[in-house]
């Protein structure tokens, strides 16, 4: 179990909070695909155990989120058409000051017929609702040998925990357990351990935030059939409600239950900051040239996360392919990145030339060949996070067991999915 949770604790701390985009919607025709790849991809798959000290959790969701990220961003700039020509007329929205707001221009269908931009001043941030209970001491035993629980209530749904105190727990330990309980519920609420000189407390923080006008709370503790114990852990005392946003737009006032909005179905927009809230921000559009080199310089930028990932796992031996695959697709084009302004460095990372991109891309007679070598490495790109997304235990360093009977083998859709890469077995 500490494997898993340790696991679910990168996951929540790395990528736990992650901006969702309309990529992320997906058709059922394009989730059958994915399955049906899963299926095939592993029905000749080994049986294996994932090499101890090989961080294999780690790498697998480090590879996952890159792969889910090339996909969105290559699916941003492209849309149905897959031709990356749709670029040179897709507008980008700026913000002054991004540290305080960013945007995205979301509009495709209604381009040409785009506001010309607005200011806007961030005056609090939307937040969640935090429970922070005492501080116990790690060392010392409160709760007594037994079983006991505590009620998590929500908007729409209430909850049932229920753990075991085994002789000798301490309350460090006990902390842990609750705190792996409400993790791996997936209820709404994350949990994580606070400490002070040898004192340790459980906080408890919403997903959500923001509150309608007729909620009090985001998510309740009642005690359950442990009163005294729950109140000694102090996890009912809520230390932070949860608020919502509010900004102005054009110098009206606005509010929102969480940071990331639409506007008119036209811009998302991500509050980032309330340290000035006197500060006009302007949302305006970049000219055509700036727009095309910052959607491309995103593809590049996806790419170099790959190979960040690659280079981050390399030294552990079986994992060395991610970091090979991944540069040698450009490498094998580097020839024609070079020719638009794609520079392919020692470590396999892409710079761009941002005066011979601009050139390749506006100039009529290099225009076109520019686009296809554009199109030939982005459609490299996606396959690769595809393939990648659909098998990353495929570069995991992994002990094969035994290997599946040739041509009687049978489906086992999630046998190599990134979750597997979560059951580590400690004495392999």
């Amino acid at each position: 179990m500490a494997k898993i949770d340790s696991a679910y604790n990168y996951y929540l701390s790395t990528y736990g909070n992650p901006v969702q985009s309309k990529q992320d919607s997906h058709k059922k025709s394009e989730l059958r695909n994915v399955y049906n790849s899963m299926v095939k991809a592993n029905k000749e798959a080994p049986l294996y155990k994932i090499v101890q000290g090989s961080n294999a959790a780690e790498f697998a969701i480090d590879m996952k989120e890159n792969a889910r990220h090339i996909t969105n961003v290559i699916g941003s700039i492209t849309g149905e058409s897959g031709d990356i020509e749709k670029t040179f007329n897709k507008k980008v929205a700026s913000s002054s000051n991004e540290d305080i707001v960013t945007v995205d221009f979301v509009d495709d269908e209604n381009q040409s017929g785009a506001s010309n931009g607005f200011e806007m001043q961030v005056k609090a941030l939307a937040k969640p609702q935090i429970n922070t209970g005492h501080f116990l001491d790690d060392d010392g035993h409160m709760f007594k040998e037994g079983s006991y629980s505590f009620d998590l209530d929500t908007d729409s749904n209430s909850f049932e925990f229920q753990f075991n105190v085994n002789e000798g727990d301490t309350n460090d330990d006990i902390i842990h357990k609750i705190a792996r309980l409400v993790n791996t519920a997936k209820v709404g609420v994350s949990a994580s351990i606070l400490h002070d000189n040898g004192r340790s407390a459980l906080q408890l923080t919403s997903v959500k935030t923001g509150l309608t006008e007729d909620e009090e709370y985001l998510f309740k503790i009642s005690s359950g059939t442990s009163y005294g114990e729950i109140k000694a852990l102090g996890i009912d005392r809520i230390s932070q409600p949860a608020s919502n946003s509010q900004f102005t737009l054009n110098g009206h006032e606005h509010s929102s239950l969480t940071n990331n909005f639409t506007i008119n179905n036209t811009f998302e927009v991500s509050l980032n900051s309330d340290a000035n809230p006197n500060e006009l921000v302007s949302i305006s559009f970049k000219d055509n040239t700036e727009a095309i080199q910052d959607n491309l310089q995103d593809m590049i930028g996806t790419y170099n996360g790959m190979v960040a990932v690659g280079e981050k796992y390399a030294d552990q031996k079986g994992t060395g392919t991610l970091y090979r695959e991944i540069t040698n697709l450009a490498y094998k084009q580097q020839e024609a990145l070079l020719s638009i302004g794609l520079y392919i460095e020692d470590n396999g990372k892409i710079t761009v030339d941002k005066e011979e991109l601009e050139d390749a891309i506006s100039n009529p007679d290099r225009q076109e060949d520019s686009f296809q070598k554009l199109n030939n490495f982005k459609d490299s790109l996606k396959a690769f996070a595809r393939r990648t997304s659909i098998n990353p235990m495929n570069y995991v360093n992994k002990l094969v067991v035994a290997y599946k009977n040739p041509g009687k083998s049978f489906a086992a859709p999630y046998a190599n999915s990134a979750y597997t890469g979560m059951l580590l077995d400690g004495y392999c």
